[in-house]
């Protein structure tokens, strides 16, 4: 699976819309009661639906109700202004970045070699990776859509996503294999510190294939707004 990334970057989350202020009615007696959409609160229901990107052409598959396509959630892409590079031709948003590099400084005090495979990806480029590696391979959308997410719902095109890998075991880059690596359970042990979280581990909701390798960051408020449907629908 390494030839489905290049070196290169992956993107921003579905936006939620504002809240409306709940209307109530007050009935004799102090009693309060919950009218109009807030009533639906009360009740389960699924997640609201997002704001999604137009359809894509070549893809023939439909939005879920909670807005996602094929297992992956919509996402924006980056701001220019709130990418920074990070070597190698890569970016990634500021925020994340230097997270990013306070983690792999710990890691490497603990001798372990933390690589960046792969960060921020623009939307055309991510296009191209699903587009062109399921004509090659022959694939269904579906069966793409397991191991890379359509144009338009890569978490990578948020600035806030990356890929990474075992600097001592290149072989297992961008492979399941990688969770048999030392840098791997470093991470198990200490990425949430820096505000990394495993975006689809094993047996996940989502449907997506098992990704050791892709983490993504939420320690800001932009980051966990851009992050909160997956969040909610992964607990």
């Amino acid at each position: 699976m390494s030839d489905d990334i290049p070196l290169a970057t992956r993107t921003l989350s579905p936006s939620l819309k504002p809240r409306r202020r709940t209307p109530m009615l007050l009935l004799g007696g102090g009693a309060v009661v919950v009218v109009g959409t807030a009533a639906a609160l009360l009740f389960p229901r699924p997640i609201a639906r997002l704001v999604t990107p137009p359809p894509l052409a070549g893809l023939d598959a439909r939005l879920s109700s909670d807005g996602r396509l094929l297992g992956h959630f919509p996402y924006a892409e980056a701001n220019d202004s709130d990418l920074i590079s990070i070597g190698h031709g890569m970016l990634m948003h500021h925020d994340a970045a230097d997270a990013l590099s306070r983690m792999r400084r710990a890691a490497d005090a603990d001798g372990v070699d933390l690589r960046v495979l792969s960060a921020f990806r623009s939307i055309a480029l991510q296009k191209q990776i699903f587009f062109d590696v399921k004509s090659e391979r022959n694939q269904s959308a579906l069966e793409r859509a397991q191991v890379s997410a359509p144009p338009g719902f890569s978490e990578h095109s948020t600035g806030f996503a990356v890929d990474l890998g075992d600097g001592r075991r290149p072989d297992t880059d961008l492979s399941q294999s990688f969770d048999q690596t030392r840098a791997f359970r470093w991470l198990q042990e200490h990425a949430n510190r820096f505000h990394f979280a495993l975006s689809f581990p094993e047996g996940n909701e989502q449907g997506v294939s098992y990704e050791p390798w892709h983490w993504r960051f939420e320690g800001s408020a932009e980051a966990l707004k851009t992050f909160d449907a997956a969040q909610r629908y992964q607990r």
